[in-house]
C-alpha cells in the first residue's frame, strides 16, 4: 500500500461515488475523486439560474422508506416538505397522477371507489383473456383502453422511442390504482428536496476530499491507476472494457431551459405531456421544488431520444439481450487482472435505474464490504 498515493481512486463524483468517498475518508483512507464533467453531483447536480436551483439533468425527488438511508442523508442537509404530485396533460385536458380517485373522476366522472372499480373492470373486460406479449397488451390487460390511450401510450412511446407493441411487457409490471383522493406519487415514509438544492448534499459529502473535475479517466487511465491501490469505477461498464463484448443500449434525454418573466408558468413542478404529438415528455418548473417566490420562473422541456456517444446515458434498456450482455461484462470484471484492482458500482456500472435512496444504500453497502 505504501507505494500508492491513494487508497481509492473514485471515478465519478455522483451520489454513489460521493457517498463511498465520504465513508472511505471517515475510515481513514486516502481518496481522490475525479469526474469528466465540470461539476460534482452527477445527474443530481443543480445549476443556479436567475436565483433558482435548476435540476440540470431532470427532476430528482428524494423519497425513501429506509430509515437508515433517511437518517444518513439528513446528517448533511435539511430536507423541505416537497411532495411529488405530477399532472398529466393530454390534448389540453389535465389529469392527476398517480392513478387515483381524482384521475378516475377526471377520466370518467366516477365519484366513489366502487364506481371506479366497476369502470376499470368494464374497461378490462375485452382484454381479460390476454397473455400480454408487449407493453400495449400489458397495459390494456391491467387497465383497459381509456387509461392506456390517454395516459400511457404516447408518453411511453416517446420515452422508449418505439411503438408500445415493440416494448417488452415487463416495463409495466402493474398499474398502481389508488382508490383515494391522494395525489402523492410516492408511498414512501419520507420525501423532499434538500434545502438549497442537491449541491448542498454532494458538497457536504465531499467536504475536505480531493476532487478533480474535467478529467476524462480513459485519457489518463494508466497514470491514474498507478496512483491508487484500488479504483471504484461508476461509469458505463461496457465503456470500461472498450465495448469489446458489444454496446449496452440506453435511452437519452436533452433539455431546453428558459427563464420566463412571470412568477408562475404551470402551477406545478412537473407536468407530463402524454400525447405523442407533443415532442417533449414533460415540463419542469423548478421553483416549485423549493416553494420559490421569485418574480420570474425557470422551465425546462425534456425530450427523450436515442443515446449516442455525444449525449448522456439515462435509462438502461433492460431487455433480455442487454441483460445477457451485462452478465458477461460482470463476469469479465470478476476475472484477473480486474477483480483485485477495480470495483464497479452505481447505476451505469450496474446498468440499473436506481432511485436515489437505492444509490445511497448500495454505496453504503459497498463501503461496508470494503472498509469494514
Amino acid at each position: 500500500m505504501s507505494g500508492f498515493q491513494y487508497d481509492y481512486l473514485i471515478v465519478g463524483a455522483g451520489l454513489f461515488g460521493s457517498v463511498f468517498a465520504h465513508e472511505a475518508v471517515k475510515a481513514g483512507k486516502r481518496v481522490l475523486v475525479i469526474d469528466k464533467r465540470n461539476h460534482t453531483g452527477g445527474n443530481i447536480h443543480c445549476e443556479n439560474i436567475a436565483g433558482i436551483n435548476v435540476h440540470k439533468y431532470g427532476a430528482h425527488i428524494f423519497h425513501t422508506s429506509d430509515q437508515a438511508v433517511w437518517d444518513y442523508v439528513n446528517q448533511f442537509v435539511q430536507f423541505n416538505r416537497y411532495v411529488n404530485s405530477p399532472i398529466a396533460n393530454y390534448q389540453g385536458k389535465l389529469f392527476n397522477l398517480p392513478f387515483n380517485m381524482n384521475t378516475f373522476y377526471q377520466l370518467w366522472g366516477v365519484k366513489t371507489p366502487a364506481e371506479a372499480k366497476a369502470k376499470i373492470a368494464e374497461q378490462r373486460q375485452d382484454y381479460r383473456h390476454l397473455t400480454p406479449q408487449n407493453l400495449e397488451e400489458q397495459a390494456l390487460y391491467l387497465g383497459g383502453r381509456d387509461l392506456y390511450e390517454t395516459l400511457i401510450k404516447g408518453y411511453t412511446e416517446k420515452q422508449w422511442g418505439r411503438p408500445a407493441t415493440q416494448i417488452p411487457a415487463f416495463i409495466i409490471k402493474r398499474l398502481p390504482f389508488r382508490f383515494t383522493f391522494d395525489n402523492n406519487y410516492f408511498d414512501d415514509l419520507y420525501q423532499g428536496i434538500p434545502v438549497g438544492g442537491y449541491n448542498a448534499l454532494t458538497d457536504a459529502l465531499l467536504e475536505g476530499i480531493e476532487v478533480r473535475t474535467d478529467i476524462n479517466y480513459f485519457e489518463h487511465k494508466a497514470k491514474l491507476d498507478k496512483q491508487a491501490r484500488q479504483v471504484l469505477y461508476t461509469g458505463k461498464i461496457d465503456e470500461f472494457f472498450d465495448c469489446q463484448l458489444g454496446k449496452l443500449e440506453y435511452r437519452s434525454l436533452h433539455f431546453e431551459t428558459e427563464v420566463l418573466e412571470q412568477d408562475n408558468y404551470q402551477g406545478n413542478a412537473v407536468v407530463n405531456y402524454t400525447d405523442k404529438a407533443v415532442p417533449y415528455t414533460r415540463i419542469l418548473e423548478h421553483k416549485h421544488f423549493e416553494f420559490g417566490t421569485q418574480p420570474h420562473t425557470v422551465v425546462t422541456r425534456e425530450y427523450p431520444h436515442e443515446y449516442s456517444k455525444d449525449n448522456e446515458p439515462y435509462y438502461p434498456m433492460n431487455d433480455e439481450h442487454n441483460n445477457g450482455l451485462l452478465t458477461r461484462y460482470k463476469a469479465l470484471a470478476n476475472t484477473p487482472p480486474y477483480k483485485d484492482k477495480y470495483i464497479f458500482g452505481g447505476r451505469l456500472a450496474d446498468y440499473k435505474y436506481y432511485d436515489m435512496d437505492d444509490t445511497v444504500a448500495a454505496s453504503l453497502q459497498l463501503a461496508k464490504t470494503h472498509l469494514g
